[in-house]
Order: structure tokens, then sequence, then C-alpha cells
């Protein structure tokens, strides 16, 4: 098969979430255990970061690894839904896996996909746990895909888990309550391996961590207890930060810039800083010199899109993956800042969220344009439109985000401001990304 017959092959024969949702959820370990059997369990002839929490997981996975890449190491990641390109999902030192490697691990794999029936995204983790060992990685960073506990890739033992914070999301998996799925996060807590939580939220978030580690023996960090990262304002497109040190009130850094500049990032640079720090307690060589030249540049190094992202100028127009209560509640409060002008939003969302509370959380005076991702699982956007004027939202729908954006751009003046979002696969599909 071509590279394009064998990633037809992928979504025609295997269930895909992020096209169908529930159906194609294959909660448990099994499947994958048995994919990474036959490879020789390539999972473990490599150190691993594994990387769970509702919101911020993927950026902090692209933090981790553009440090480990500055500090010399060669640096696998993995990281799910991809935006543009599937091979975004599996990259090395921030290189795509070539496609000629995917063509061959699935003809070779065939037998056991027909043997296993498993989903999409377990083939994707065998295929990373795999490339990563054909490319001889020094380690690689994991983001869990949902939850933790029965997520694919928690086949792993890793040096260090990662769980940068709870909210409600896919609540039909992970249950109705914050304590539930705190729970199915920290499932990633494994025997004696230290886990850094970024956000100390509440007292039901942090008794299920406690109690998590405890039971395994685990070391804790609570990063937003130990530190405290200062916004210093933006310069040159870049977020200057200080770090600030809790418990003896010094600044452990001062002056750094990171080329992501939403402020929810302040949260999952706190959790960064602290996983850095543990990781230098094990043996890690992470200089500070390698640390600030990787924050600067995380999206040059890994690859990273679609958070916080300036698109253009005059009218600003800003995307973002935030895609749930949590973190539409943080992005659309730093979107009220940016310009004095008309705020205008192009917004489309899949069916299976809470759309009803993700609507009430956007402002009455400003313009809106709904579109729909090309998504299986999208909400049509004349759906959309009904459902925000029951909010107050009013503006026309749209067939696609492109034509929306179009359209948004073509009405505002300079002063004006877009934020292109709600979904992950609305902003998969504009064109300038």
């Amino acid at each position: 098969m071509t590279y394009q017959e064998t990633i037809g092959y992928l979504y025609d024969r295997l269930p895909v979430f992020q096209n169908i949702g529930a159906r194609a959820f294959k909660p448990g370990l099994t499947t994958t255990r048995e994919l990474c059997k036959a490879l020789g369990d390539p999972q473990d002839k490599y150190p691993t970061i594994h990387v769970a929490g509702t919101n911020g997981k993927g950026s902090t996975s692209h933090m981790l690894a553009a440090i480990l890449q500055k500090s010399g190491y060669k640096v696998g990641l993995y990281t799910s839904p991809h935006l543009k390109d599937f091979r975004e999902r599996i990259r090395v030192n921030g290189a795509f896996v070539p496609e000629d490697f995917i063509v061959k691990f699935v003809d070779d794999q065939k037998s056991n996909i027909d043997r296993l029936s498993p989903s999409f995204f377990e083939v994707t983790v065998a295929m990373a746990f795999s490339y990563f060992g054909e490319a001889k990685v020094d380690v690689a960073v994991i983001e869990v895909g949902m939850g933790g506990r029965l997520d694919s890739t928690n086949v792993i033992t890793p040096e260090l888990s990662v769980i940068t914070n709870i909210s409600f999301d896919h609540m039909q998996f992970l249950g109705d309550t914050l304590g539930k799925i705190a729970g199915e996060k920290a499932g990633i807590i494994k025997d004696n391996v230290p886990v850094v939580v970024s956000e100390d939220q509440n007292n039901e978030i942090r008794d299920v961590m406690v109690a998590a580690a405890k039971k395994a023996n685990a070391s804790l960090i609570f990063a937003s207890r130990v530190y405290e990262v200062v916004y210093q304002g933006v310069r040159e497109g870049k977020m200057l930060i200080d770090i600030k040190d809790k418990v003896s009130g010094s600044r452990v850094a001062e002056g750094l810039a990171t080329d992501l500049t939403g402020a929810y990032q302040l949260k999952n640079i706190a959790g960064v800083w602290a996983a850095k720090e543990v990781l230098i307690s094990k043996g890690w060589k992470i200089s500070e010199d390698a640390l600030a030249d990787a924050l600067q540049s995380v999206s040059a190094i890994t690859g990273l899109k679609g958070r916080w992202q300036q698109l253009r100028t005059q009218p600003d127009v800003y995307c973002d993956t935030a895609h749930n209560t949590a973190g539409l509640t943080l992005t659309l409060a730093q979107f009220a800042s940016v310009s004095k002008g008309v705020k205008r939003f192009v917004v489309g969302f899949v069916g299976d969220k809470d759309i009803s509370t993700m609507l009430s959380l956007f402002p009455q005076d400003a313009a809106y344009y709904f579109c729909q991702p090309s998504n299986m699982r999208a909400l049509k956007a004349k759906e959309l439109q009904s459902m925000a004027s029951e909010h107050g939202l009013l503006g026309k729908a749209y067939e696609n985000v492109n034509e929306a954006l179009e359209a948004a751009i073509n009405d505002s003046l300079p002063a004006d401001a877009i934020y292109v979002g709600g979904s992950t696969f609305v902003v998969a599909d504009i064109k300038s990304l």
C-alpha cells in the first residue's frame, strides 16, 4: 500500500474516537499489551515521562520534550489528536515519523490488527512505541489520550508522571464528579515513580491524588504549592515570566521568555518547572541555558500549534484548541483583554460536549460566526446557531471555519479582534494554521 492507502486503511478498518466518539472507546489495556508484546515490548526499552490531565497536557508534553531536546537528548513525543497531519502524533526531536515507517508497520501488523480488532488509538500508541524504539530515543514523552487508568498509553512504567489539572470533560467515560475524574487521571501513578501535579485545585482532588500516591509509595509534589509563575508582560511576541519559590520567597528564575503566550500556560509552566527539578534530582542533565532556549521556542522545536496562536493582525485573529468549560473560561478571559474594538467569535463544537454550559461563557455584546468542524461528531452550524440564540448570542451560520473566518475578517475594522475555537477540530480546519 502507499502511504495514503495505509492511512485510509487505518481510518476505515479501525474505530476512530475523533470521528465516532463513544463507539470507538475501548477502555482497558489488554489489547495494547498484546500489540506491544507482538512488537517485543518496545515501550520498556527507553525511559518515558507520562503526562495526563484535563487541560494543558499537550502543552506540558511539548514543553518537556523541548527542554529535554535542548539539553542534548534524543526525544520521542507522542500526542493526540493531530491537527493537520497524522504524523504529528509521533515525533522524534520535532520531526514527524516517516511515511515509510507507517506503511511498513501497518503491513507487518495486519495479522495482529485482524486478530485483536484494536481501536485506531491503540494501534497509534503501539506504532509510537515501536518507532521510538527503532529510533533509539533517549527518552519519550507520552501524552495520555483520555483519562489515565484505562488509557492505552498506561502500559508504560515511566521515570516521572505528571498530571496537569482536573476539570469536567468526557464525563460519560470518566465520571460525573471531580473526584471520580481525578481517580481516573491518578491511574497513571505507578509504584515508586514520582508524580507532579501542576495545580493544587481543591480538597476533593487533592485527597484522591494523595491517596493514590501513598498507595503507590510515590513521592508527590503539587507544583502550585511550591512555585508561582509571575507574569511580566509580552515583548516581541514572547510572554515574559519569573519563577518564584513560594517556600523561600526567592525568585529562582527571572526574565524567562516563552513563545506560548496563553495565560493558562502560567499554571502549566509551574508543573513543568517542578517536573524539571524532579528529573534533575534523578540524574538528568538540564542546564539553565537549555531551559531558557527551550521555553522561548517550544513551537519551533516541537511543532506545537493551536495554543493561543495569533494568526494575523489588523484585525487580530487568535485561535485556541480549548474545548471544555475550564479551558474556554481561561481563553475567553484572555481574549476579553486583547482589543478595544469589536469582538468577533468564529465558533464550532462537536455534538457530544456540554454545549449549553460552554455557550454561557461567551459574551452577548459580540458578533458571532457559527461553523462546524469537518468531523463526523460535528454539531451542525445551524443547530449551533439556534442553541446560541437561546443564550443571546446572535450571528450567521457557515459551512466551515474558513468561510466563517473570511466573513469575520471582511466585517472587521483594524482594531477588532477575532477568536476562533470551540473545538480542537475547528482549529485543525483553519487553512492558515
